[in-house]
């Protein structure tokens, strides 16, 4: 059976309508303020075509291009003004912890990318809502959600199972363990039954949830594996590692894999093809959409 190319836009065409019809029924429209504050040639690149994206949908953008020395005092301005609805940082800014400390310092109230210490304990706990009353929902970062939602599209995702094992069964490689995208990636499909096999440049660590285990938690468990070890089990295969040199091996692929890229660059060789059932990618539009949708979401919690 010949591989299916799912596109990125094809995914994100399912919220963007409905974005649009929300954000046209408002008297006011959200806006978010993004910082660019490093010179990664990528992040500009998001960061313009998020603008594009944002306008389109009717909500307001403004990047602010800053030096990072003052970007501290840059997100706790935009805390304060009442007419800043989300706040976006392109990271990484500094590349170790001090991206932790900035990640802390936006208001949760405007976090639309979820990286506030409050939402990351909501994420790895697995706990979708910030109120006893279930009435607002957790923000999680875009690009993990992006993700989650193009395997949901394609049909990764089984809803026949019991909500919390909707991927038991499945095995899954996130070829990426960042702060910002892959290690939240993992956490969200091991919440939802996958065995994850998170591979980094340094180790392989795999993350899982017991059948019998409180939907709340998952294991995290490092290994000697190598990467040439745990591919082939894999039945999907999430690749997001930042750099064009970087391929994954088509050899290393099992038949009918599902391929998903969600770097800038493309991380599959394009023999990928004969192998994978699906491929996709890229997610960036998918990724965009979620941007607009959490902005939309911290929009109507303030009003």
């Amino acid at each position: 059976m010949p591989c299916k190319v799912v596109l990125a836009a094809e995914v994100a065409s399912n919220y963007t309508t409905e974005i649009k019809s929300e954000v046209s029924q408002k008297t006011s429209k959200p806006k978010l303020v993004g910082f660019l504050a490093n010179d990664d040639p990528y992040a500009e690149k998001y960061a313009h075509s998020s603008s594009k994206h944002l306008a389109e949908a009717g909500l307001a953008f403004e990047l602010r291009q800053i030096p990072r020395e003052e970007l501290e005092t840059a997100i706790k301005d935009a805390n304060n003004d009442e007419n800043v609805s989300g706040i976006l940082v392109y990271y990484p800014v500094y590349g170790d912890k001090r991206d932790q400390e900035l990640q802390d310092m936006v208001d949760p109230t405007k976090d639309v990318e979820g990286l506030n210490v409050v939402y990351n304990g909501k994420l790895y706990s697995n706990d979708r809502y910030m109120d006893e009353s279930k009435t607002r929902k957790a923000i999680l970062p875009c690009t993990p959600l992006a993700v989650v939602k193009v395997l949901d599209h394609i049909g990764v995702y089984d809803h026949s199972l019991p909500y919390g094992d909707h991927l038991r069964g499945k095995t899954i490689a996130v070829v990426n363990r960042s702060e910002v995208v892959g290690r939240p990636l993992a956490a969200l499909l091991a919440n939802d039954g996958a065995k994850v096999y998170s591979i980094d440049i340094n180790d392989i660590q795999v993350f899982a949830r017991e059948p019998s285990a409180s939907i709340n938690s998952h294991t995290i468990t490092k290994t000697d594996l190598k990467t040439e070890d745990v591919i082939p089990q894999c039945d999907v295969v999430i690749t997001g590692v930042p750099t064009a040199a970087y391929k994954m091996p088509t050899s290393l692929l099992k038949q009918g894999v599902v391929a998903v890229n969600f770097a800038s660059v493309r991380n599959f060789e394009p023999e990928v093809k004969e192998v994978a059932s699906i491929y996709v990618p890229s997610v960036g539009k998918v990724t965009v959409s979620m941007l607009q949708r959490n902005l939309l979401r911290l929009f109507n919690y303030q009003n």
